[in-house]
Order: C-alpha cells, then sequence, then structure tokens
C-alpha cells in the first residue's frame, strides 16, 4: 500500500477531518538511536495523518526530542498550503491533454468506476495529470474516515519544538516532494494512479492497520502495509519514491553525525523500515541504529 508518502500525500498539504480509531494508550511506536563520535540522532518514524485525539507520544519519545537541539523532518513548512498551491497549478494540472487520454481501455474502466464510487464528477479529474488524480483520488476515503493532516505527528513535532525553542530543518522542499511526482516519465505516472485504484479496492482498514501497528512498534507490519505491494507490483516507483530518498536521508544524516549534539529526525515511518531503509543506509556508511 502506498500510504507511506500519502501518508507522503500529507506533505502537499491535502488530508483530512474526527476519531473512531485510536491507538493502544501505551502506545510506543519505533525510536532509534545512531551515536556519532560527537553527535547523537534519533530517527522517529512518523504518520502524516491521524484522527484527532490519537494519543502516540511515549515517554521514551518525549524524553528523547527534550534531549535534542534540532528537529529536522521531510519538509520544513508542511504546514503551510498557501505554498503548495502555486506548485499544483504549475506541476499538477494538463488541462490541455485530458487524463482519460493517458488511460488504457482497461485503466479508463477502473477510473470510472473509482470515481463512481467516490462520488466524483469525471470531470473533476481529466484536467489533472495522472499523479495529481491518483493524489486526489487517495485524500476522498481518508477525509471520510476522519484523518486529519493538522491531527499528524509532523506538524505535532514542529509545535513542539517551537514550544521548546528548537529550530526546524528539512530534508527536501516542497517543490522537490511535488517534482519526486511530476518528474517521473509518464508511464510511471499512470503505474502511480493504477496504484492508487489498487489500495482504493482496500479501503480504510489497512490505513487503520497501519496506525495500529506504527502506535505499537511493530516494524514488521508497518513495512508489509506501507512498502510491501509498492516495492512488489511497482518496483520502479519504489525505488524513485522510497529507496533513492532514504539514500539521500542518509546521506545527509551522516553528515549530521559527524558534527556536534543531539538532533531528532522525523521522517514518514516507511522510511525506517525494511532492507531499503534509513538504518540500512546508515549501517552502509558504517552507522549502526539501535531500537529504543
Amino acid at each position: 500500500m502506498n500510504v507511506s508518502w500519502i501518508s507522503r500525500a500529507a506533505a502537499l498539504g491535502g488530508l483530512a477531518a474526527v476519531l473512531a480509531f485510536a491507538p493502544p494508550a501505551s502506545a510506543e511506536p519505533a525510536l532509534w538511536k545512531v551515536q556519532g563520535a560527537h553527535a547523537t540522532v534519533y530517527l522517529f518514524g512518523t504518520v502524516h495523518v491521524l484522527k484527532p485525539g490519537t494519543q502516540w507520544r511515549s515517554p521514551k519519545v518525549e524524553a528523547a526530542f527534550k534531549a535534542s537541539g534540532v528537529l529536522w523532518e521531510e519538509i520544513k513548512d508542511s504546514d503551510d498550503p498557501a505554498a503548495i498551491q502555486p506548485l499544483v497549478l504549475k506541476y499538477g494540472v494538463d488541462p490541455a491533454n485530458p487524463l482519460s487520454g493517458k488511460l488504457d481501455d482497461a485503466g479508463k474502466a477502473r477510473l470510472a468506476t473509482a470515481e463512481t464510487s467516490l462520488g466524483l464528477p469525471p470531470a473533476q479529474l481529466e484536467v489533472l495529470r495522472p499523479w495529481m488524480a491518483g493524489l486526489t483520488l487517495s485524500l476522498v476515503p481518508i477525509e471520510k474516515a476522519g484523518y486529519d493532516p493538522k491531527s499528524g505527528v509532523d506538524i505535532a513535532l514542529k509545535a513542539l519544538a517551537t514550544e521548546q525553542g528548537k529550530p526546524t530543518q528539512g530534508f527536501e522542499t516542497m517543490e522537490q516532494q511535488v517534482r519526486f511526482f511530476a518528474d517521473l516519465p509518464q508511464p510511471l505516472e499512470v503505474e502511480y494512479l493504477l496504484s492508487t485504484l489498487d489500495d482504493l479496492s482496500k479501503g480504510t482498514a489497512e490505513l487503520d492497520d497501519m496506525v495500529d501497528a506504527w502506535a505499537a512498534g511493530d516494524t514488521g507490519r508497518l513495512e508489509e502495509i506501507l512498502n510491501g505491494d509498492l516495492k512488489d507490483s511497482y518496483p520502479d516507483l519504489y525505488r524513485i519514491l522510497l529507496a533513492q530518498r532514504n539514500q539521500a536521508f542518509a546521506d545527509r544524516i551522516e553528515t549530521l553525525l559527524k558534527g556536534d549534539g543531539v538532533v531528532f529526525v522525523a521522517v514518514g515511518a516507511g522510511h525506517l523500515v525494511g532492507a531499503d531503509s534509513v538504518q540500512a543506509d546508515l549501517s552502509r556508511h558504517g552507522f549502526t541504529a539501535v531500537r529504543q
């Protein structure tokens, strides 16, 4: 399932809003510690969207965050909707080339079924590029299920950093994240749309399951839910949207580990599970991430 970046999608400022699920009171999301000669980096996997009221803070996470002098997230200003609007217009809209013209007959049929089930008029998606159509489709059931980006972990951590006087830094810019999709060759863009249609057939039960596994620190289950289908069915997308970005995160974290101080790194949970995780890339740089 591709909730990792849509879990990746909250970075585009889009998902939305009320509570029917809550992890157990003893929630213990996974946390890792990486030690350099004079620096310490904590790695924390986040969920970009949660239902309001979901409790996820644990004593370990609170202590690690308090000890840290700076917060690093995927992007610095993921909570700024004004920043995304011009990027969507620039990279996500293509009225001169209708969406249906980029799909084969099977793809058109699958898209029409999804539009009908979600109550979306076809004209709404026709002006969008395939990646943007996929993102838009993914948001609708999540909104209906009550998930809200304003309740996401990244925004909560940024607010806590501000409260505690810690600076926030970002590994990527908003435009970079949009262009991970917008710069895909058109066949891969269509693959992304098709992968979204695959996920729509599962409803939001798997998203609830993902949040449950994340809250419990069940990294094996997280890997299965977040990255398994994408890696197996759409390997090129997996490489571009996840594996290559993990390598870039690890390169930057290596630089942090060669400096001084304590750093709290919070990126989507999908980046911290599996054989291509940030931790795996760090190990190839000679650094060991220890589960706390």
